[in-house]
């Protein structure tokens, strides 16, 4: 798992682009990419071919109509953000310091995966 934690003035397909390039050479299986609506544009696009060109992009994009429709991947991401927000430290952003929320962010992500592995079927 890999996360940046920066300010609030830096627009998502920014910090998306900073992501990115942490990730270069560490999964070159990695080759494709669903993002939302924020990611959308030639900026992004452009950033992400010269930091890694394998990866192609997928916008999920949200549904027009006026009732709710399940879109395909979207409801991964969702759902992680969900089992995240669980932890009461993750909540709210009360850090001072953008390496701490980063350790927080962690400690939840290696909880969840260690209640995976651990997870006994009958």
């Amino acid at each position: 798992m890999q996360a940046i934690v920066h300010a609030a003035d830096i627009q998502d397909r920014d910090g998306g682009m900073l992501l990115m390039a942490s990730l270069f050479g560490l999964y070159p299986f990695l080759l494709k990419l669903y993002a939302d609506g924020g990611y959308q544009g030639p900026r992004f696009q452009d950033g992400l071919a010269r930091v890694c060109s394998q990866v192609n992009v997928e916008i999920v994009k949200r549904s027009d109509a006026g009732r709710f429709v399940v879109l395909p991947k979207r409801w991964i991401v969702e759902r992680t953000i969900a089992w995240l927000n669980r932890c009461r430290r993750l909540a709210k952003d009360w850090e001072r310091l953008n390496r701490n929320a980063l350790a927080f962010l962690r400690w939840a992500s290696i909880r969840l995966m260690l209640r995976r592995l651990c997870q006994t079927t009958i």
